[in-house]
């Protein structure tokens, strides 16, 4: 029996580099997968990071920004009318002042953002906070905003409160939330209970475990002194740690692996 060399069903026609395998030929759909797969992780923090400026700005805008610049062109044209400045038609301090204009947004953005500087200068002496509690306790007194505004409040605290001097002082440590040798990420925050250090007899301390990946969100323990192990590590690389789920492990933590031992037939044929 001959072999054709023509024929495709002809088993010793096929290609060595199909028999052994050192070629696979990608698909067209494996390929635009792959490739837009990488673009997108290319691209998505900088679109992220454009939406959230967006985002900020569209903010201050229209619950600020727009309210100022309609204070301004009334200003104007109240200040114009009483001839302490050159009088202008109030249609065009309007058309001056129109919102298509992308002048008049950027004016009013930064406006917003002087008056929330100034805000925060205010509450942030005596008088000020003074004044902003009473505030708060007349608003407290509207029924629906007294049902809403509390849990807003502390929302927008733990979301905008300044914890990186605290961070900066905490120590990271492994702990056992559990037994079995299971261990988890925490930060030192503080000296244990004292009633529960006296009735163990063991110094305590207090223990923040981060979740994974929100690292800001988590639980307390107050362990003994004695169970926790410090790690070589700052807290920034742990919260990168746990954000990114331990895909990124910090810098210091890296070793290199030791090469693997030449196998048993390696050596016999050398």
């Amino acid at each position: 029996m001959s072999l054709d060399a023509n024929n495709p069903l002809d088993s010793s026609n096929v290609q060595p580099a199909a028999v052994h395998g050192k070629r696979v030929r990608i698909g067209f759909v494996d390929d635009f997968k792959r490739f837009f797969l990488g673009g997108l992780k290319a691209l998505l923090p900088t679109l992220i990071t454009i939406s959230l400026v967006l985002w900020v700005w569209d903010l201050l805008w229209e619950h600020i920004g727009q309210y100022l610049i309609s204070a301004i062109k009334s200003i104007w044209s109240w200040l114009s009318d009483e001839g302490l400045l050159p009088f202008q038609p109030k249609l065009y301090i309007g058309m001056y002042w129109s919102d298509d204009r992308i002048q008049t947004h950027v004016v009013g953005v930064l406006l917003a953002v002087l008056a929330v500087y100034v805000v925060g200068l205010i509450a942030g002496n005596l008088i000020g906070r003074t004044f902003w509690i009473l505030g708060e306790r007349m608003v407290m007194r509207i029924p629906i905003i007294r049902a809403i505004y509390p849990a807003v409040k502390q929302v927008t605290d733990f979301v905008l409160a300044d914890r990186k001097e605290h961070f900066q002082a905490n120590r990271v440590v492994a702990v056992q939330p559990h037994a079995g040798g299971i261990w988890s990420i925490g930060l030192v925050t503080g000296n244990g209970l004292r009633p529960l250090t006296e009735r163990v007899g063991e110094e305590m301390i207090t223990v923040f475990v981060p979740s994974s990946p929100t690292a800001f969100s988590g639980y307390v323990m107050v362990v003994p002194r004695s169970g926790v192990v410090e790690l070589p590590m700052t807290v920034e690389e742990a919260m990168r740690l746990l954000v990114s789920g331990g895909v990124i492990e910090p810098s210091s933590m890296l070793k290199k692996a030791p090469s693997p031992d030449p196998e048993p037939a390696a050596l016999l044929r050398s």
